[in-house]
């Protein structure tokens, strides 16, 4: 897998990156979650499943690693296989985000799983957090899922701070979510320090279903920002675990699709985001290798125009979109 720039940051990434949401911590809300980590829950088995993953991901060239402060504890079981496996910091680009706190206490079922707040505090607490757990490592800090309701984007503070990380070295950027992606990217793209954007990168829900910020996020890799793209499968609704009856037809529609492209419907949905001429990483959220290894066949898929129309109703509105992902289950 051949590395390529992150927008004009200067870090190197891979077509395919690894995000450890699901690997850090017992709950998640992908479809599926649990049988992934074959329900083994303790800290130590956690952690040698992720450094299985991790081994697959590296195996198949993966070089581009995303956490956060709020995925339990994948900052630590990413920093404990780095380590463990002696790979320089050069080899690698590992990037974080701050801005939710952890607070599930290692439960499946919590009654809270995640906390939001965009403080200068908890901004400052988290980078020292992250910087002590991943050292010369953490390449890319970013909010995470900044809004224009948090008013993260207008708190002066927290942009000054973000401004001097960015000055000592660090790049900066902020992921998104939600149905306004768009409207926060806009407002983003109006940050400027010393005449220079502040952002370096964005990440951003794109995929087969929700294609609402396409638009933003080609503007902003125009505006030189790195474009990271997440949930690329839906947390699993495109996927053959999605036994949802009001998706059955676009399941099956999916699949076919698949077979005829002699691939799986997870590398498909990937390689729908890999043919985006302004997105430099999809991430595979995978929690199991088997998984892992399928998206990364995303890379073979040829992606043409009679496929483009094929999958082009699968669209739903943005607003839709955003209520089923707030509706999935936490397993």
């Amino acid at each position: 897998m051949q590395r390529r720039s992150l927008g004009k940051s200067g870090l190197r990434v891979t077509p395919i990156g690894l995000g450890l949401a699901a690997l850090g911590r017992p709950g998640y809300i992908n479809l599926g979650h649990a049988d992934d980590l074959n329900e083994g829950y303790s800290v130590a088995e956690m952690e040698a499943h992720a450094h299985e993953v991790l081994d697959a991901a590296w195996e198949a060239g993966v070089r581009y690693f995303d956490a956060a402060r709020s995925y339990g504890r994948a900052e630590q079981f990413l920093a404990s296989w780095l380590k463990s496996r002696a790979i320089p910091p050069d080899d690698v680009t590992v990037g974080s985000k701050w801005g939710y706190t952890y607070t599930a206490g290692w439960e499946v079922d919590a009654e809270v799983h995640e906390v939001k707040e965009h403080t200068l505090p908890v901004l400052q607490r988290q980078i020292g957090e992250s910087r002590e757990l991943l050292g010369d490592y953490l390449r890319l800090y970013q909010i995470h899922s900044a809004t224009l309701d948090s008013g993260v984007l207008d708190n002066r503070p927290v942009l000054d701070e973000l401004a001097r990380l960015r000055a000592d070295g660090l790049r900066i950027g902020l992921s998104l979510s939600g149905a306004d992606q768009k409207e926060t990217l806009q407002r983003a793209l109006e940050i400027r320090y010393d005449g220079v954007l502040l952002f370096d990168a964005v990440q951003a829900t794109w995929n087969l279903l929700e294609r609402s910020a396409g638009a933003a996020l080609a503007a902003a890799h125009d505006a030189g920002l790195g474009v990271i793209v997440k949930e690329a499968l839906a947390n699993g609704r495109l996927t053959p675990r999605n036994d949802a009856p009001e998706f059955a037809d676009k399941l099956a529609l999916l699949q076919q699709a698949a077979r005829d492209y002699h691939t799986t419907v997870d590398a498909l949905a990937l390689a729908g985001v890999l043919a985006q001429s302004w997105a430099d990483v999809v991430l595979s959220g995978a929690a199991a290798v088997e998984h892992l290894r399928a998206n990364v066949r995303a890379l073979d898929v040829q992606w043409d125009e009679a496929l483009e129309q094929r999958l082009a109703g699968l669209v739903e509105p943005p607003e839709q979109y955003w209520k089923t992902r707030s509706s999935l289950a936490w397993n």
